[in-house]
């Protein structure tokens, strides 16, 4: 019985190697990874461009443009606009993006579309609308943030941080409008605890709490008051709070807004939109990591990024199928 048995695994194991010999045969052969290292190098510098929803979204529409893609007015009509073989676009509060383009053969009533889609955010951390988090007395000045999505927070420690997002700005005929704004350097921090800070037992149940430990740290208290004395070599954003501090002394405007935000925080930000400081009314910000996409492994066939999304997918895909992309 045992002899019959392995006679028949022997016949089983030969007719799978016969399958899997015969499979082999007919497989295509695998291409070499240089032949799709412009494509991957594309896909890098769009994922370090999109490092928030509305620089995705700005980053998506340089393309479509660049692919002879149109814009259109979301507020107004299409009708007479949108015509067969048309590639069109338009966008919703800068954070969502609508492309399609129109068969040459499409006919009012006939036929059928086909439809992707996705997602222009990623889990990460935001500034807070109250962006003030460290008292006066505070060694170090931290920012209020907050978890948006379900991220892997712990990931978040001991990165160097840059801010982008948008700025909502008043200008000199009162109107309010949206300005990007990128700060592309390690401004923000945040750190883990020196190792014999903690104990065995608390670093092998690292939980940071989402609330107290990811603040991240954007100056501390000395370098802030050395930053303020005479004679010192200022960057633009701190003579920038020091004009404030002349024009209204810091901290007391109070609108309702102003008075809840991190100083240093607004003075940046004016510094890098070229603005005066009361010409802020709100923003959007988001935490990014400022480390570059790059491909690893030995035959550069990973990439190594920490914001990978679908965008770039869904850009590519269907303009790929309809000839439309120059890749």
């Amino acid at each position: 019985v045992h002899q019959k048995t392995r006679k028949m695994r022997f016949a089983l194991l030969g007719s799978l190697l016969l399958g899997l010999g015969q499979a082999l045969t007919v497989m295509p052969p695998l291409s070499k990874t240089a032949e799709h290292l412009p494509l991957a190098h594309k896909a890098m510098a769009f994922f370090d461009s999109s490092s928030d929803p509305f620089f995705a979204v700005q980053t998506s529409i340089d393309m479509l443009l660049e692919a002879g893609f149109e814009e259109l007015d979301d507020m107004q009509p299409y009708s007479g606009k949108v015509v067969p073989g048309g590639r069109y676009f338009y966008t919703r509060n800068k954070s969502t993006l609508v492309a399609f383009a129109v068969g040459e053969d499409y006919k009012p009533g006939q036929g059928g579309f086909k439809v992707i889609g996705g997602h222009t955010d990623s889990p990460n951390l935001r500034v807070k609308p109250r962006s003030k988090r460290s008292a006066k007395a505070a060694q170090a000045i931290q920012i209020g943030v907050e978890c948006y999505g379900g991220g892997l927070w712990h990931t978040w420690f001991d990165r160097d941080l840059g801010v982008c997002g948008r700025v909502f700005v008043r200008s000199k005929s009162g109107a309010i409008q949206q300005k990007l704004v990128k700060i592309d350097r390690a401004i923000l921090r945040v750190s883990n605890l020196a190792i014999h800070l903690q104990s065995a037992e608390e670093r092998k149940g690292f939980s940071p709490n989402k609330e107290d430990h990811l603040s991240p740290i954007l100056a501390t208290a000395a370098t802030r008051s050395l930053s303020q004395t005479e004679g010192s070599n200022d960057s633009a954003e701190e003579k920038e709070g020091k004009k404030n501090d002349e024009e209204g002394k810091e901290g007391t405007t109070k609108d309702g807004w102003t008075e809840y935000q991190e100083p240093l925080l607004i003075s940046l930000l004016a510094s890098e939109l070229q603005l005066n400081i009361t010409d802020i009314v709100d923003f959007e910000l988001s935490l990014f990591d400022i480390q570059k996409a790059a491909l690893g492994g030995v035959h550069s066939g990973k990439y190594f990024i920490s914001n990978l999304g679908n965008c770039w997918i869904l850009l590519m895909s269907p303009f790929r199928v309809c000839s439309f992309w120059p890749v």
